[in-house]
């Protein structure tokens, strides 16, 4: 297949959606321009697995203009812009593999099909092709000069592989960038993670108690953004030092079973595994809803509550009703997938026009650097944060101040003191 998409009709629809976003992402459109002149990634076989978005859609764009030989495959079942998808297919010449909604032997399908490309740059968005070559496609090894990383959960498995000597390129975590992580894990997740709750369930937030599992900075935006609208939040922690912030910025903070006894709201942004279990299922009052805005579905121990369910009912699109045997019911936001990607459209461009040009900016760098890299996990070059960063600024008609000799100087002596 040279593509497999859900129809390719769409494609005027995603083109005009596509620009729309372009016009928001001026930092990642400066790249593509220079891109275009000077070609750093002629000639380089890149496979993305990456939320098929109208962002992502320009960040693709990006590569393609450096030379770079595309593919792209959906980072999540349920997070793909069929309009897009059909649009990267029919108007830009992308290979593209993405519906949303696949089942997981498609998804899987389209992942490998991403890897028959014979990449040599992984662009991954939750590690799983890095997982899926590591583990079953070994034979794709060969031609990996590098890869590049764009989230919290990702940069988890890969750190684990590296520290088990399993990982056998060297990866840029991109989601470790500041231009990554304070804003569009932040305000970016923040917000789409309320609107994909919203337009899911047309609830008012004001007055609910909103309880955010993980106060990382997906969590800080969650929590910011609900406090926002007029929630009462509780956050549940693990970490004390983050715990203590949440406290220190004016959060109620309790462990999740007792936290599960007030939610109206229950949003889980970790990276983990069954962070609403058994206990919580058992506090939870009735008509609570529960969602998830972390990378993989298993933050919800789903299988647990369908265990338990006496009947379920989709009583909304992505909105499941679980009754209990007391009668209580339980609502589940889109199967447990990132509530903001499957009930909403992701992030706003703005944000992800700085993710995406470290997405890009990763790869000419690794393009240049492979091979001075043992294989491991890297951060984005500081250079490049702070270019993106200028950028940014410039893009915003911010302007900010310079050092001067004397104040660079002072800043790099060590002899003047008290006076």
């Amino acid at each position: 297949m040279q593509h497999h998409v859900k129809d390719l009709s769409l494609a005027p629809a995603g083109v005009a959606r596509i620009e729309w976003a372009d016009r928001d992402m001026p930092v990642l459109a400066s790249i593509r321009e220079r891109f275009e002149r000077e070609k750093p990634l002629a000639g380089v076989r890149v496979s993305a697995c990456l939320h098929v978005t109208t962002e992502t859609a320009n960040l693709v764009r990006t590569l393609a203009a450096g030379g770079a030989d595309v593919v792209l495959c959906a980072s999540n079942p349920l997070s793909t812009q069929d309009d897009v998808a059909a649009a990267l297919v029919a108007e830009y010449g992308i290979r593209t593999y993405a519906i949303k909604g696949e089942d997981t032997e498609t998804y899987y399908a389209h992942i490998d099909a991403a890897i028959d490309h014979k990449p040599h740059i992984t662009m991954d968005d939750g590690a799983d092709v890095v997982g899926r070559i590591h583990a079953e496609r070994t034979e794709a090894l060969e031609g990996v000069i590098g890869g590049t990383e764009e989230t919290t959960t990702g940069v988890i498995r890969l750190k684990a592989m590296a520290a088990e000597g399993a990982l056998k390129y060297p990866i840029i975590a991109v989601n470790e960038a500041n231009t990554k992580h304070l804003f569009d894990n932040r305000y970016g997740t923040g917000q789409s993670t309320i609107d994909g709750i919203i337009r899911a369930t047309n609830r008012l937030i004001a007055g609910r108690t909103v309880v955010v599992s993980g106060y990382g900075w997906c969590g800080r935006g969650v929590a910011m953004r609900a406090e926002g609208l007029g929630a009462n939040v509780i956050v549940c922690e693990v970490d004390p030092l983050r715990a203590l912030e949440a406290v220190m910025d004016g959060y109620r903070v309790m462990p999740a079973a007792e936290a599960a006894r007030e939610a109206d709201i229950w949003v889980t942004v970790t990276g983990d595994i069954n962070v609403i279990d058994s206990s919580a299922f058992d506090a939870m009052k009735d008509g609570a809803i529960i969602a998830n805005s972390g990378h993989f579905n298993v933050e919800i121990n789903i299988p647990h509550l369908r265990e338990r369910a006496v009947a379920v009912r989709e009583v909304k699109p992505l909105v499941e009703e679980f009754e209990l045997a007391d009668g209580r019911r339980i609502y589940l936001l889109a199967d447990g997938r990132l509530v903001n990607l499957a009930c909403a459209e992701g992030h706003p461009a703005s944000v992800m026009d700085m993710s995406f040009a470290n997405q890009a900016l990763s790869a000419e760098h690794m393009v240049k650097h492979a091979a001075e890299l043992a294989p491991g996990v890297y951060d984005v070059p500081r250079e490049i944060d702070e270019r993106i960063a200028a950028l940014k600024l410039a893009s915003m008609g911010v302007r900010i101040d310079t050092l001067t000799e004397e104040q660079e100087r002072y800043l790099r002596s060590w002899q003047e003191g008290t006076v």
